[in-house]
């Protein structure tokens, strides 16, 4: 059993203690899937205010569901279309703080209203995307898309 110290004050502090956990947990597993699961739940279970937390591998050319926290979602999604297919494409993170307001936004939860989607590189091969979703608009802001950029960056050697 894995207990962790993590704290719930400032953000910066917050990702430091999410960043640390979770290299605990994958430094020594050489399994995609079982890093990708422990990281889709750590997530889950210290970021607030999520209603999804997970995956989606790059298999051939098209974005695969993985590991995740939540309902059911989407299972395949094209690269360029909706965040997650947009931030496969650009290789950039994607802070949408309205989905609504996002062009060709694919709602695989109806409640969902702000996401961020941060693209997993090794090298210059795409490996994937960690997506977080939300119910509330305007949820995610700078500092966890640069938190969730050092999680991808942690996991990318791991999970590739």
């Amino acid at each position: 059993m894995y207990q962790f110290d993590i704290t719930a004050g400032e953000k910066a502090e917050l990702y430091r203690d999410i960043l640390s956990a979770l290299d605990a947990l994958t430094a020594d597993e050489p399994d995609a899937v079982a890093n990708m699961a422990n990281a889709a739940a750590l997530l889950w279970q210290y970021l607030p205010d999520l209603n999804w937390s997970g995956f989606y591998r790059m298999v051939d050319d098209t974005l695969v569901l993985g590991p995740f926290q939540g309902k059911p979602a989407c299972i395949r999604i094209a690269v360029g279309a909706g965040v997650c297919g947009t931030a496969a494409a650009t290789r950039e993170t994607q802070l949408v703080a309205d989905v609504h307001a996002f062009t060709g936004h694919i709602a695989c939860d109806a409640a969902s209203a702000s996401e961020l989607v941060v693209p997993i590189c090794s090298g210059d091969r795409l490996i994937g995307v960690l997506d977080l979703d939300s119910p509330i608009a305007g949820r995610f802001d700078e500092q966890d898309a640069q938190g969730c950029e050092a999680i991808a960056a942690l996991l990318a050697p791991r999970i590739a």
